[in-house]
């Protein structure tokens, strides 16, 4: 259980704390989600997430998206608590990465707790996160399209929805979905467009 403190602490300060508490130079996936404790959910994607923000970022990206995947699943049927399976739990992530990856997101995400409030409430618990768990399920899965660039932006959608639940704004989780959605909207014109061309080039 997490103790009051914990609960009361700024997202930002969670994840230095997430390095801080880091018992060798190297930990797991299920060590991280159950240092993250109650909050894990949320926590959890957006500690996946943020990662996938960096442009041009090759293979950690790919590694993280199938968990995100997974935890998004459990979000859209319900589940209370998140949970790994021992072959995504025991994905390593060195202290390293924990310090600077809480060091570069930490000024970002100092900014977005300083916009956010609860409002629109009802988006951020069930039955409606449900649906939020689909579109981050789908985000999660645009991922491992192998094209140059494609984990920025859906990483970042998943990172803003992440906030959105754990603030309690359903205003980050509807800008979220929509950046999430208008990405999408934007692989699936591309693959049939590059599909039509290709048709064209064979002369089929």
């Amino acid at each position: 259980m997490q103790s009051q403190h914990d609960q009361d602490m700024a997202i930002s300060e969670r994840l230095d704390q997430l390095a801080a508490n880091a018992p060798t130079d190297t930990v797991t996936l299920s060590w991280v989600l159950d240092d993250l404790n109650e909050r894990a959910f949320g926590l959890f994607l957006l500690f996946l997430a943020l990662p996938c923000c960096i442009p041009f970022l090759y293979g950690v990206p790919q590694i993280v998206a199938l968990p995100m995947m997974f935890v998004s699943v459990q979000i859209l049927f319900g589940r209370r608590s998140p949970w790994l399976p021992e072959k995504l739990g025991a994905r390593t992530v060195s202290k390293d990465s924990l310090t600077g990856l809480a060091e570069r997101a930490g000024p970002w995400l100092r900014r977005i707790e300083a916009l956010s409030r609860p409002r629109l409430t009802a988006l951020t618990r069930a039955p409606a996160d449900r649906i939020v768990g689909l579109a981050l399920m789908l985000f999660s899965a645009s991922i491992l399209v192998p094209l140059p660039g494609t984990n920025t932006v859906p990483g970042f959608a998943v990172v803003i929805v992440s906030m959105g639940l754990l603030q309690r704004d359903g205003a980050l989780v509807i800008l979220g979905s929509i950046i999430g959605t208008l990405w999408i909207g934007t692989l699936i014109f591309a693959g049939a467009s590059l599909a039509s061309l290709i048709k064209a080039w064979l002369g089929l």
